[in-house]
């Protein structure tokens, strides 16, 4: 009896947020304001850190850079301040080093504030079989893909619950959800991160920490400096992304406080069959709720 309650609720759940969904495709869903806003962006240097950074200062953002290359932090800071008035802030900062972080950080909030958006963008992608990869590089992958997210959240994260504000947006991949030749450990690094920013925000929605939101990203390639000249075996359905079109989709999903993007749409379709046969038939109605929520975007 208790399941077929439990059948009903997500039944009925399922069809308001799919109605919702519908209705959002007709009329905007609208969008928070981010002006004064204090934007943190790891991996700000270049391609996809360098779009997000130019599109948060034109909507009145303080945004605050942080990249390993001095030479590409300094070329984005000087584009940002080109296209707003909005204070723009650089910080060198290696995020596979916990230490480094933590003191950027607390320079961070002495010279700026509290970070109030946190995105997590910098990443490393080594692209060798699993055997011809080092141990320097496995580790290098674990650290800037995924623990610079739990470090950046112990530094930003407590300030964001006392005042029950915030966004937290982890930049994770498409091969976060489904493992990938040649990138074991990159895909590894990626599940991980998706992992972690999605129990963050089930224990924050568990607080009842509801000023806090979370986006979680999981694109298909994009055509940035990691994966230059890479091709798709099936480019109508896997397109490679394209740095301005992925941009305006996480700036707009970040806007509407939606909680998963996935892009393509074909990449949560192709998670079907995986979910599908790997699951008992217990979890199966949770895995359906799970996956209707990522493709419905809440």
């Amino acid at each position: 009896m208790k399941d077929l309650a439990d059948l009903a609720t997500f039944l009925g759940k399922f069809f308001h947020y799919f109605v919702e969904s519908l209705l959002f495709h007709i009329i905007p869903k609208p969008k928070k304001n981010v002006a004064g806003e204090i934007v943190l962006i790891t991996g700000a240097g270049s391609g996809l850190g360098r779009l997000l950074a130019l599109k948060f200062v034109r909507l009145g953002a303080i945004v605050v850079l942080w990249d390993i290359n001095q030479e590409n932090l300094a070329e984005t800071c000087r584009v940002a301040k080109e296209h707003s008035s909005a204070r723009v802030y650089g910080y060198t900062c290696d995020c596979s080093k916990k230490q480094e972080i933590y003191k950027v950080a607390k320079q961070v909030k002495k010279e700026v504030g509290d970070v109030t958006i946190l995105i997590n963008n910098a990443g490393v992608v080594t692209g060798k079989q699993f055997l011809e990869t080092s141990d320097e590089h496995v580790g290098k992958s674990f650290l800037v893909n995924c623990f610079s997210h739990i470090w950046t959240y112990i530094a930003f994260l407590p300030s964001m619950i006392a005042n029950n504000h915030g966004h937290l947006v982890c930049i994770s991949s498409a091969a976060g959800q489904i493992g990938m030749n040649g990138l074991a450990d990159y895909s590894a690094s990626k599940f991980a991160s998706f992992g972690f920013a999605e129990s963050i925000y089930f224990e924050l929605r568990h607080l009842k920490k509801h000023g806090i939101k979370t986006t979680i990203v999981c694109p298909y390639f994009i055509k940035t400096g990691m994966f230059n000249g890479c091709l798709s075996k099936y480019p109508t359905l896997l397109p490679i992304l394209e740095p301005e079109y992925a941009a305006s989709k996480i700036i707009k999903a970040i806007l509407e406080n939606q909680v998963y993007l996935i892009t393509p749409k074909s990449i949560a379709i192709a998670l079907v069959p995986k979910m599908w046969i790997s699951l008992t038939k217990h979890t199966k109605k949770l895995a359906i709720r799970k996956l209707a929520t990522r493709l419905l975007g809440f």
